[in-house]
């Protein structure tokens, strides 16, 4: 397997993202200012990123144990020492005759100085070694993180328009049945119905009532989502232009999507930068074999003011430690067969996110080409039951239709509207879908999609006054390391 060399390019585009997201915001809330606000509020992202600088700062970990290391110490004691015993010759102490001990009280001071520096060390070069191939993979897991939020924040924008769109469906089918309602009850009045259908004007009403609840908490609902991932409430929204583009992915072969996705799909290639990881750390675990050789430079000095004794000791030393291990009980080939079996994990695991990538870009592929017939579809479904409509509310004034007839046939219409809408949107988040699991979804994407939005098609939610009280939900400043 290659050694993953596309971290560097995930870096570019990590810069790139980074720099985008710190520009001005936009007048207005449009969906690449969302996108900016999610990538500076994201507690999630917020989160990768700290982890990303954490991998990174083990790596300068790494590097210092094979540079100089250098250690100072020093020490000051009392000492007091008493000494019953002599030698056994009687003195003469103070006038009289017995054996002389001694009684002491002094003070020591201690100096050392020692330099070493790493001549040969196998186990650290392969634990060096093994912090360069985990930042890799966590800058593809960033890169990953950083994708997978843009694909939630045009979910969560457009959910908010495909909800709206919906709503605006039910609402005008409401309106509708209760005109309905109101002619059947007059004619009822007039007894020109019978009451059966009247209750069945109701019963439609009651349910498009209903519908329209539904839809409207959906509205409120898909806002909050939004409002999660960037920390910031926003009133308005642009909504999408009727004249958006829908055309087949391009380019538009399914396997020309596949080998984009093998060269440029960040979870493939973390999974293959998992495998280096995972070679690494069995260099690691042979390096437990390995001798060590380390050069080395001593220096000590010790005075003291004992009685009876003058000047001082130092001492310096030069020279090269080495170490073999002999024998470790059996640890070090039990660390190379675990390490070769995560490695043998590993490669599976690539092979796993190799198949998974293939079989949904071939599906995301299929479903955004199947998408463009089906949004031409559903809008000639709404042109066909309009015409449906008026025909059935011709034929119910003359007596050919009764009024369950109509109440169908409004349904109908404003169940291809929404179905039309439903449409719509699923093409356009198929389409980001495809790209991201393709690997090539960016600020260049969303800003592409950001075009087909319209200031003039707002999308508003009038939230109850209590809530615009509360703050917002930002992530605050960015923690500090301790010193």
């Amino acid at each position: 397997m290659s050694r993953v060399t596309s971290p560097r390019l995930a870096r570019r585009g990590l810069v790139l993202l980074l720099a985008l997201a710190a520009a001005g915001p936009a007048p207005a809330a449009d969906l690449w200012t969302v996108a900016r606000d999610a990538l500076d509020n994201d507690a999630g992202l917020a989160s990768a990123r700290s982890g990303f600088s954490a991998v990174e700062a083990g790596r300068d970990i790494q590097l210092g144990t094979l540079l100089p290391q250098i250690s100072a110490g020093s020490s000051l004691t009392h000492d007091r020492t008493y000494e019953s015993q002599g030698n056994g010759v009687p003195q003469d102490v103070g006038g009289e005759f017995g054996v002389q001990g001694s009684d002491d009280d002094y003070n020591s001071l201690g100096l050392s100085l020692e330099a070493s520096q790493t001549v040969f060390d196998a186990g650290r070069r392969a634990q060096l070694e093994r912090a360069e191939r985990q930042i890799d993979r966590e800058a593809l897991s960033l890169a990953a993180a950083e994708q997978q939020l843009l694909l939630d924040v045009a979910d969560a924008y457009f959910e908010i328009l495909r909800a709206h769109d919906i709503l605006s469906a039910r609402r005008s089918q409401e309106v509708a049945i209760s005109r309905q309602l109101e002619q059947a009850r007059e004619r009822f009045e007039v007894g020109l119905i019978a009451i059966t259908e009247v209750h069945e004007a109701q019963a439609s009403f009651d349910l498009a009532r209903a519908q329209r609840i539904a839809a409207e908490s959906a509205m409120q609902v898909s806002f909050e989502a939004l409002e999660r991932l960037t920390g910031q409430r926003y009133q308005s929204i642009d909504g999408l232009a009727a004249d958006v583009p829908i055309e087949p992915p391009q380019p538009l072969g399914r396997d020309d999507w596949v080998a984009l996705a093998m060269d440029n799909s960040p979870m493939l290639q973390m999974a293959e930068a998992g495998i280096e990881v995972a070679r690494s750390e069995l260099e690691v675990s042979r390096a437990g074999r390995m001798p060590r050789l380390e050069a080395f430079a001593a220096y000590n000095y010790a005075d003291s003011d004992r009685s009876g004794v003058t000047g001082y000791n130092s001492s310096s030393q030069l020279g090269l430690r080495a170490s073999v291990p002999l024998y470790t009980g059996g640890t070090t080939q039990a660390q190379i067969r675990q390490s070769g079996f995560s490695l043998e994990a590993s490669q599976y695991d690539f092979e796993a996110q190799r198949r998974t990538t293939i079989q949904q870009v071939r599906s995301l592929f299929t479903q955004v080409s199947n998408d463009v017939e089906t949004v031409e579809a559903r809008a000639q479904a709404i042109v066909s039951n309009q015409s449906a409509l008026e025909a059935t509310r011709s034929g119910y004034e003359v007596g050919t239709r009764n009024i369950v007839d109509v109440l169908n046939a409004e349904r109908n219409l404003f169940n291809a509207v929404a179905d039309h809408a439903e449409a719509r949107y699923d093409y356009v988040l198929g389409l980001l879908r495809l790209q991201q699991q393709a690997g090539l979804l960016d600020a260049e994407s969303i800003q592409a999609v950001n075009a087909w939005l319209r200031s003039e098609q707002a999308v508003s939610l009038d939230l109850p006054d209590e809530a615009n009280d509360d703050p917002v939900m930002n992530i605050g400043e960015r923690p500090r390391a301790p010193d």
